[in-house]
């Protein structure tokens, strides 16, 4: 059973409509923040501004029972008692002043010292000053039985006629609240709207744009039941990081092929080459028994010797396979090879040692003195009259080389030479040639050392094979 959200496209899916929800939800957050706080600023704007018109009309004498007040936004007028001395017409009721009064008294004027008179004419009226600083607050009113928000502000008119007096003007916030409201329905609406078509698009797109991957996913199962890995997946000409899938992918397969086919090859040489001697083997060992005075100690010897060596050969072969690491012990090359080539003995051809002194080499004795072994034996089966070995340093590497004179190695066949269980023709009719595994082991361990082992032709005519690792 397949669980929700399982395939990369619903996930993508589901990941492109929270990262698009999360966006208009903050959009339309600050969309109405905005919204409602630039409303609000006009509430206000409308409201010091009636506000500022009714304290120039009290500061220039204007009596408060005198004003011109409409009774369109709510207006109260508060001596320095708290008593309310002016409002608007039809004014019922209204909050957010600091004063809940509506209605109004008779105002009294200001008795100073700086005017005279019976204090009721206009001789009495003198010039008062409208303040600067206005204060904002939020409240409602009720007019002629309508409620609504209003956003009031507070202007001080000083020395007046009836002393210092404060103007509370407002301004409607109904159009903020209707603003707002019809902003907030209107994402409420389209938000999910578009969330679904997001979604509906991304799911679509990421369909289509995986759908070369369900292709190629498709025939590597195929391959897979099929084990033909002569198979290869299908690559779009999209030039995206699907078709380099597709592209990796052919070259794992490739190399997979080429090394199946390979380790087939090494299982069928393997088993050819374990035949004849067995087969010998166990030829002379029937005919010593049905016939004592006939058996070939010599030759079922040989035969042993030949097993064990071609034994020895594949399980190195497969320790390397397998990634086995030569170690980073240091190697004197120079040494080792007076050593081992100190211990030959019945080769058909004299071999010449030419070493001088070598910085040491990082890796496994016993793997380097067999690949000396393994050229040393090659020359001796391809060599007329003598071999030359000789140790130098070249360009921060040491270099171990083993010539011949003989015939040398065709320059189409040098890479094929380190091919496992090839041999040239010519390398059969000598003595059976080994089992064409040595150049193969040589090449191998030299490359898991770091170093290289190439083929060329030598200034006596031959071959000359050069071993070249880095110094440690």
């Amino acid at each position: 059973m397949r669980r929700p959200f399982s395939s990369v496209r619903a996930r993508a899916a589901l990941a492109a409509t929270l990262v698009v929800a999360v966006a208009l939800v903050a959009a339309g957050a600050t969309v109405l923040l905005s919204l409602r706080g630039n409303l609000t600023d006009r509430a206000g704007g409308d409201a010091d501004s009636t506000a500022r018109r009714v304290a120039t009309s009290l500061a220039t004498g204007t009596a408060p029972d005198a004003l011109d007040l409409d009774d369109e936004d709510p207006v109260q007028v508060v001596d320095d008692d708290g008593r309310v001395v002016a409002t608007s017409e039809d004014l019922e009721k209204i909050s957010g002043t600091g004063v809940s009064g509506v209605e109004p008294v008779a105002a009294r004027p200001d008795d100073g010292d700086d005017h005279g008179g019976d204090g009721g004419g206009d001789d009495d009226r003198r010039n008062g000053s409208v303040s600067d600083h206005t204060d904002y607050t939020d409240g409602s009113a009720t007019i002629d039985g309508d409620s609504a928000d209003f956003r009031f502000a507070a202007v001080e008119v000083e020395d007046t006629a009836y002393g210092d007096l404060t103007v509370h003007a407002g301004g409607s916030l109904e159009a903020e609240r209707s603003a707002v409201n019809t902003a907030l329905t209107s994402m409420l609406i389209g938000f999910p709207v578009l969330l679904v078509v997001v979604g509906g698009v991304t799911y679509l797109v990421t369909r289509r744009a995986l759908r070369p991957v369900e292709g190629i996913r498709a025939e590597m199962a195929t391959i897979t039941a099929s084990q033909d890995l002569g198979r290869r997946v299908p690559e779009p000409d999209t030039h995206d990081e699907v078709a380099r899938l597709a592209g990796t992918t052919n070259e794992t397969l490739a190399a997979l092929e080429s090394s199946v086919e390979r380790q087939r090859r090494f299982v069928a040489d393997a088993s050819h080459e374990l035949r004849s001697p067995i087969a010998s083997l166990r030829t002379q060992l029937e005919v010593g028994a049905a016939h004592p005075e006939l058996l070939d100690v010599d030759g079922a010897v040989e035969d042993t010797v030949r097993l064990q060596e071609l034994a020895a050969d594949l399980l190195l072969l497969a320790r390397l396979d397998a990634g086995e690491k030569p170690g980073g012990a240091g190697v004197d090359l120079a040494a080792l090879v007076r050593e081992e080539l100190s211990q030959r003995t019945g080769d058909r051809v004299p071999v010449a040692v030419e070493v001088t002194a070598v910085p040491q080499v990082s890796g496994s004795r016993g793997q380097l003195a067999r690949v000396l072994g393994n050229l040393v034996d090659n020359a001796q089966r391809h060599a007329r009259a003598g071999v030359r070995v000789a140790v130098r340093e070249a360009g921060g590497r040491v270099v171990l080389s083993v010539a011949d004179d003989g015939h040398g190695v065709p320059e189409g066949e040098r890479e094929r030479i380190f091919e496992r269980f090839v041999r040239l023709d010519d390398a059969r009719t000598r003595d059976g040639g080994g089992a064409g595994l040595g150049l193969a082991i040589a090449r191998d361990v030299a490359e898991r050392h770091g170093g290289s082992l190439t083929v060329r032709s030598a200034p006596e005519g031959g071959a000359l094979f050069e071993l070249a690792l880095p110094a440690r």
